[in-house]
């Protein structure tokens, strides 16, 4: 008996967004919004990247680019757009947009969700309306709202430089994120 599975839908490949390194790492103590700028390295960086990534590009040709966090959002294009940021040492990858108000989240405050100080998990504030989203399950603090999460790899970098920089590359990882695979 010979099964046929189906190859991955083209609108659920892989994309790559950087090395972790690139992504500053936000923690509790700060309190600013992602967009801001945050130490990371050498210098300061933008707490997230926020990506364009086209829903029916199923050929591959479109890509992805980055998009200016300075520039006005309009909100018809926030659906199509990915934001990326390590928030307590973990990367999170999720849509751009909040669900409920179709607010960039980038302009969102993480947080830790505790309960009498001990730390269960991890949120995102929508400061349009002060709504919450948990990073890991995607669900809001009130209504039926669910953030749209994305799958997120660390893969081991490939060069070939040789020297210095190669050492550094190899102790970084690139990060890798594409679109939640539905099951049916």
């Amino acid at each position: 008996m010979a099964f046929s599975f189906a190859s991955s839908r083209p609108q659920n490949r892989w994309h790559f967004v950087g090395l972790a390194s690139s992504f500053p790492n936000i923690t509790a103590a700060d309190s600013e919004h992602l967009s801001a700028q945050y130490r990371c390295g050498e210098g300061f960086k933008p707490g997230c990247k926020v990506f364009s990534v086209p829903e029916q590009d199923t050929d591959g040709k479109e890509g992805i680019h980055e998009v200016d966090l300075d520039d006005t959002p309009d909100a018809a294009l926030l659906k199509e757009q990915i934001m990326i940021f390590k928030y307590n040492g973990k990367l999170h990858a999720l849509d751009h947009k909040c669900p409920h108000s179709s607010f960039p989240l980038s302009r969102g405050i993480p947080f830790d969700i505790e309960d009498f100080g001990v730390v269960l998990s991890a949120g995102l504030m929508c400061p349009k309306h002060d709504w919450s989203f948990d990073l890991f399950t995607g669900r809001a603090d009130r209504g039926g709202y669910m953030l749209k999460l994305w799958e997120l790899q660390l893969r081991p970098v490939s060069s070939s430089e040789k020297g210095e920089e190669k050492e550094q590359v190899e102790q970084d990882e690139e990060v890798w994120v594409r679109r939640k695979q539905r099951i049916g």
